[in-house]
């Protein structure tokens, strides 16, 4: 609208000035400049409205109004702890949790697993260790069939006698003195409940002549329990736990005797001495020692790994001496259960009290069970104490026990009535 009075003007002053040059009267040039004031304050006025309508500049106001929007919203968001800051810290420290919890849970579960294969190798090794000694007592299959018709008789205590292919004579002398023979030993089994053999495993040539003297020998007396193991004096500790899962395998019975052929032992005493530890579970009857750890080379009765044992100089653990000891059946079924994780040491008296180390086990030292020979047992059995074994320290068993066990028999024995009068 205000372009177009501009446009007039313009044309009008160009009138003016093409007048001029034809030379027009000088009252002309009045009009003129008075129409080109309004020339330019009419531009001043057209160019400040074009000015504001084309950069019109937001209201301050406003860019206010919104800033203090923004920042009143931020500060509601950390009022009600949801900054986006602490929120990332939030979700951050919850996927650090949800992550341990996860790692917590595994290693629970593997844990789980960890013990659920632990006792199924347990199981198998008793299934695998009841399943071979069957197969190797072959020469018990009167005892296995009595058994299995009656279903598992239950017997007071099985003493088996430690022995070796070279123990001819010793075997012999035993059989001799305090070891019934014949119907007489089959009636102690059946009205006493007490079962005894001589333990023997088989040489390394298995069926060679030493195997085929010991079946020979079996055959005439019936009194061997033999084991799935190959004999040797390194292998004792071996032995010793063959023994008893052989033993828990074929007899049901409150206690399990381990004893060296070269030991005099009276039967009844015995008996008596474990009755009184029948209510007690888990037992360890012997005469308890904690000798010397030998770490020197060459000398009998060396600890190779003497080093576990501390400094030099240092005595083993409380352990039953190796002539003579007792456990409860639940002990032996333990070891018959992990024998093939339980640890040997060179010595298997030691060998068997490491076993029970950290069991709830309680030991019971009775020095009954390792007198001396003549004259300490007959003093003894003289003042009404009579012991329950009879060796000399210096020979870990009877010296000469062949020549001299007869003679501790007489001196120092209970006497052959003993045991039928006696009540477990």
């Amino acid at each position: 609208m205000l372009i177009k009075p501009l446009v007039e003007i313009e044309k009008k002053i160009v009138q003016k000035m093409s007048m001029k040059n034809r030379g027009e009267q000088p009252t002309r040039s009045v009009i003129s400049q008075k129409w080109t004031l309004l020339f330019c304050i009419g531009s001043f006025c057209a160019g400040m409205l074009f000015t504001s309508r084309m950069w019109t500049v937001p209201e301050s106001k406003g860019i206010i109004r919104t800033t203090t929007t923004i920042e009143a919203e931020k500060l509601k968001l950390v009022s009600e702890g949801c900054d986006p800051k602490t929120l990332h810290r939030k979700d951050v420290k919850h996927e650090s949790k949800d992550i341990v919890g996860e790692v917590s849970k595994t290693h629970h579960a593997i844990q789980t697993l960890d013990k659920t294969i632990s006792n199924l190798e347990m199981e198998l090794a008793a299934a695998r260790a009841g399943h071979e000694s069957i197969i190797s007592a072959s020469s018990m299959s009167e005892d296995l069939n009595k058994n299995n018709s009656s279903g598992k008789r239950k017997y007071f205590m099985v003493i088996g006698i430690n022995t070796a292919f070279s123990s001819r004579k010793r075997r012999d002398s035993v059989r001799a003195t305090w070891m019934p023979q014949g119907e007489r030993r089959k009636k102690l089994e059946e009205e006493k409940g007490i079962i005894i053999r001589f333990v023997i495993g088989h040489s390394a040539t298995l069926g060679g002549i030493l195997d085929r003297a010991i079946e020979a020998e079996d055959k005439k007396h019936g009194d061997f329990l033999r084991l799935d193991h190959v004999e040797g004096y390194l292998e004792l500790s071996a032995k010793t736990k063959t023994y008893f899962a052989t033993a828990v395998a074929l007899w049901d019975a409150d206690f399990y005797i381990k004893v060296d052929d070269d030991v005099h032992v009276n039967i009844a005493t015995l008996g008596e001495t474990l009755a009184r530890h029948r209510k007690n579970p888990r037992v360890y009857i012997g005469c308890m020692k904690s000798g010397p750890v030998l770490a020197q080379k060459g000398v009998r009765y060396h600890e190779p790994e003497y080093w576990k044992f501390g400094e030099a100089g240092n005595k083993y653990f409380r352990h039953a001496t190796g002539q003579l000891y007792a456990i409860s059946k639940d002990l032996a079924t333990y070891i018959s259960i992990n024998q093939h994780v339980l640890h040997k040491y060179a010595n298997e008296d030691v060998s068997l009290g490491s076993w029970f180390i950290g069991l709830d086990v309680e030991h019971i030292d009775d020095r009954r069970l390792c007198c001396g020979t003549p004259p300490d047992c007959e003093w003894k059995a003289q003042a009404g104490n009579i012991c329950v074994a009879s060796f000399d320290w210096s020979c870990s068993g009877i010296c000469r026990s062949v020549e001299r066990i007869k003679e501790v028999h007489q001196r120092c024995g209970e006497g052959d009535n003993a045991v039928w009068t006696a009540a477990f």
